[in-house]
């Protein structure tokens, strides 16, 4: 081998050394940019991840989700607010029920008590009125205001009797008016 084969070869392998140093050049610059790349994929991810984070957190907030949990509050609280106040009803009318019996009792015991007593009781006081002191001392009658007032008590027990009977309707009719409107709203 001569100088020239060795010079030739000492240029090849000069070349070669430049070249190497290119190649390595380029792969420092690649690898450099894998880099960067690599860094730009791994910021891309975070910020992908974030925005599917904020777009679940808005999806939640678009469904409604947080305002129907609050409205069901709201109207729960209303409802038991309005079924207290019902049941209040409820017992009142369970009492009424209690005193309309009670009531009903007393007045059929008042009847037979009174009997014909209230008409008997009208013709008397006409009677007591029309007759004179003497003729009612032949009666035994010694007070005629007095008999008269004991008189009106068979009718003023009478009208009471009456009266409570016509509250017993009316309550009976309240009752039934209420629960008709419970029935329609089951």
């Amino acid at each position: 081998m001569g100088t020239e084969d060795l010079t030739r070869a000492m240029e090849d392998f000069k070349l070669q050394v430049s070249e190497l140093k290119q190649v390595k050049e380029k792969l420092a610059n690649v690898e450099q940019n894998y880099d960067k790349f690599k860094m730009t994929v791994a910021e891309k991810t975070r910020e992908v991840k974030a925005l599917e984070n904020k777009v679940r957190a808005l999806e939640k907030d678009l469904s409604l989700h947080k305002p129907l949990v609050e409205i069901r509050g709201i109207l729960l609280a209303n409802i038991i607010q309005s079924l207290s106040g019902v049941w209040r009803s409820i017992q009142t009318i369970y009492e009424q029920i209690d005193l309309i019996k009670v009531a009903q009792v007393e007045i059929q015991k008042t009847k037979a008590l009174l009997g014909q007593m209230p008409e008997q009781a009208s013709r008397l006081i006409h009677f007591l009125n029309t007759k004179t002191s003497e003729e009612l001392e032949a009666l035994d009658i010694r007070d005629r205001t007095t008999t008269i007032l004991d008189i009106k008590r068979v009718l003023t027990m009478r009208n009471l009797m009456q009266n409570l009977d016509k509250r017993c309707q009316d309550m009976q009719a309240e009752i039934h008016s209420f629960t008709d409107k419970f029935t329609f709203l089951h």
